[in-house]
């Protein structure tokens, strides 16, 4: 009973356990849920080179670490163990895989 109280709003997932899901468009990336809480989602994604994702405008702040791999994200290349925090209303025009990649992603929609 105590534990259901210690976990009360908490979402803990097994990355092991989680099913990977289609991401994006075509079959360059796949994706797994790691966890929910107040409308956001923290979201592992492996990527092939070459992927690239869509335009879009950002209702919500988005987060990203990238794990392993490189990528370009707006003109600039992020190297392992680089980040970005995009702000509510901005606009993603530019991503792309260059090297096979690992990443997390809190995202909102």
């Amino acid at each position: 009973m105590q534990t259901n109280k210690v976990l009360q709003g908490w979402d803990i997932r097994s990355a092991d356990a989680a099913q990977w899901i289609p991401w994006g468009g075509g079959d360059k990336a796949r994706a797994k849920v790691l966890g929910e809480a107040d409308g956001y989602t923290m979201t592992l994604i492996e990527a092939e080179a070459g992927y690239v994702g869509s335009e879009h405008e950002h209702t919500y702040a988005e987060f990203f670490y990238l794990i392993e791999g490189r990528i370009r994200n707006q003109g600039q290349v992020i190297n392992q163990g680089d980040g970005y925090a995009a702000s509510a209303g901005s606009v993603h025009s530019d991503f792309e895989v260059l090297a096979p990649a690992k990443y997390v992603i809190i995202w909102r929609i």
